[in-house]
């Protein structure tokens, strides 16, 4: 799926104001880039790889880091070829940023795309063939099919309002396949840990909404905002928020999940503001675009401490 450092709310300004003016080529190139977005393709693979380590006692770390670097090219693949495929729709028209509007050149961007796809796919198989073990594959090429019904013909799933669930499984799943790339099986917390990394990664495409439901409705887009509108998606976040903590500490009342994340705690006020700066200015396209940025670090910190809290952990543990 496609996320969108995070920025205060006038770094956003003035990237949307040079994106209003094709004379700021700089910023229009950092705001296509997107490279705080990659978070969302690594966390998912630290989480599994280090809950893997913590309950199995193994982590290797050549899968590790060939895994990371097939995570980070598998999401690059995912983002040129969403500017493709939305370029063929025109919701993109007005999306000065957009790769293909920046170049000029849609074959470039395709064929960028799928050069990456082929790496970060390589990258996958090579894991697979070191393990002799064809499942870790087979979860990542799920992932990848579950990404192209979302934005590719003739399916366009997130045309009709499924990104969200798309998004939410893919990233779960990710989770899975990098725990089970270090331990050859699966566990009930790693399929915890990855509805809550599914879930927090979910929030940034759903806050990406707010700021475009005119050009969602006139590129026949039914996104969740669309369908709700702006208040009702405003309504249900917090929900969406409070749904990842109720899963963290049910996990750790249960004993799924260490105690020691608990950290994850310490991530509540980036939600709390997000769910308040929503409410605020849902029906505000100018102010309410830095959700979408608020969302992105509410996931990087809550990741980062499920991460932190591991290692403490691994680190007791090892005592």
């Amino acid at each position: 799926m496609v996320i969108p450092t995070v920025g205060q709310a006038s770094d956003q300004a003035s990237v949307t104001q040079d994106s209003d003016n094709p004379a700021a080529p700089k910023s229009l190139w950092v705001a296509a880039i997107k490279p705080p977005m990659y978070s969302v393709a690594i966390i998912p693979i630290l989480v599994g790889s280090l809950l893997a380590r913590l309950e199995t006692e193994q982590l290797n770390g050549r899968i590790l880091a060939i895994f990371l670097l097939s995570a980070i090219l598998l999401l690059v693949w995912e983002n040129l070829s969403n500017d493709v495929y939305d370029a063929d729709t025109g919701i993109d028209k007005n999306k000065h940023h957009s790769l293909v509007n920046l170049t000029q050149n849609q074959a470039l961007i395709f064929w960028l795309g799928n050069l990456s796809l082929a790496l970060g796919i390589t990258g996958v198989s090579a894991i697979a063939l070191m393990q002799q073990d064809m499942t870790i594959l087979g979860l990542i090429l799920i992932c990848c099919a579950l990404g192209y019904l979302y934005q590719g013909p003739p399916f366009r799933l997130g045309y009709q309002g499924l990104g969200e669930p798309l998004c939410f499984i893919s990233f779960g799943l990710g989770v899975g396949a990098a725990y089970y790339s270090q331990a050859q099986t699966f566990s009930l917390a790693c399929w915890g840990l990855g509805a809550v990394i599914g879930m927090t990664t979910t929030l940034v495409l759903f806050c990406s909404h707010f700021h475009q439901v005119n050009d969602d409705i006139a590129a026949g887009k039914r996104s969740p905002i669309v369908r709700l509108g702006t208040l009702g998606g405003a309504t249900l976040l917090p929900w969406l928020c409070g749904s990842i903590f109720l899963i963290l500490l049910g996990g750790m009342l249960l004993q799924v999940f260490p105690s020691s994340l608990i950290l994850t705690l310490v991530s509540a006020p980036f939600a709390i503001q997000l769910c308040r700066h929503v409410k605020r200015y849902h029906n505000q396209p100018e102010l309410v675009q830095n959700a979408k940025f608020v969302a992105i670090r509410f996931q990087f910190c809550c990741g980062i401490l499920v991460c932190l809290g591991l290692l403490l952990s691994i680190t007791l543990k090892l005592r």
